[in-house]
């Protein structure tokens, strides 16, 4: 099992933090996480310090290594973005083999699920955030997503 990076672990707090009152129990390797949230409170949280990431060493004149290629974060004039809240992975259907939630032209309303992201094997569902019609889907289902990267477009009534 991989080392946790800085980043996992923000992004476990992150989660942590938009929950709500609910419980959580995460089991990742030797991390065992209990959270028990009520109100504004956190009552238990047991987390190992992760080492900071380290990057790759660039012999000298060797070219360092292009910074991957993210997708636009424009959205177009008249359309509303569903972003992903964080990296993850993005589903549009609740389970394998499952109808997708949305298609392209479908109506929706601001709390109609769009889609579903998975965040270290803690699933949360999106919702439209206004009403409309899903103009463009612009993510392939399963795939690997930055934080603030557009999934969908909607083209509000």
């Amino acid at each position: 099992m991989a080392e946790l990076t800085q980043e996992d672990v923000q992004s476990i707090l992150k989660i942590i933090d938009e929950m709500g009152d609910r419980d959580i129990h995460l089991e990742i390797g030797d991390l065992k996480l209990h959270v028990t949230r009520g109100g504004d409170a956190v009552h238990a949280v047991s987390l190992p310090s992760a080492p900071a990431p380290i990057a790759a060493p660039v012999r000298p004149g060797e070219p360092a290594a292009p910074a991957p290629r993210r997708a636009s974060s424009e959205v177009p004039a008249g359309h509303v973005a569903v972003r992903a809240p964080t990296m993850g992975t993005f589903y549009r259907a609740a389970s394998p083999g499952a109808r997708p939630f949305v298609e392209v032209g479908d109506p929706v309303g601001p709390d109609d699920t769009v889609c579903m992201f998975e965040v270290m094997k803690l699933f949360s569902s999106l919702n439209a955030g206004v009403a409309g019609a899903v103009a463009a889907i612009l993510v392939t289902n399963e795939s690997l997503v930055d934080q603030d990267q557009l999934l969908i477009l909607i083209k509000p009534d």
